[in-house]
């Protein structure tokens, strides 16, 4: 019996929302997601799975970061005006640290509003 719950915890652990894999699931649907977006979105350029993956790490690194400075307002995730406006200046900030991307700043403003609708259906936050 100590052992089935002990199995059970590893597994939540694993699994649940704060366990590893949970993370890298989000990291792979947040890439899928940004290469659509790359895809249909003018003024960005078409991302690879490789470069798409790198911008959702890089996206959730600056959003802790602002959200370690500013708080829990203005992260990219965030629901609102605040939340589309730090999407969209880190869209476009993306352009300087990922090789081949480039970046408009009306790409960058209507890649956060696809971005923002996708993630009302498709959650891709860490959250």
């Amino acid at each position: 019996m100590a052992d089935e719950d002990k199995n059970a915890g590893g597994a939540r652990s694993v699994l649940g929302e704060g366990g590893w894999l949970a993370h890298i699931i989000r990291f792979i649907v947040a890439a899928i997601v940004l290469m659509v977006v790359s895809f249909i979105t003018p003024g960005f350029t078409r991302l690879s799975f490789w470069h798409a993956l790198l911008a959702a790490v890089l996206i959730a690194l600056i959003g802790f970061g602002l959200e370690a400075i500013f708080g829990r307002r203005i992260s990219p995730y965030a629901r609102g005006g605040v939340g589309f406006v730090t999407s969209a200046v880190i869209f476009y900030l993306l352009q300087f640290l990922i090789p081949g991307l480039r970046v408009t700043v009306l790409g960058a403003l209507i890649a956060a509003a696809i971005v923002g609708i996708i993630d009302m259906f498709v959650p891709t936050g860490l959250r």
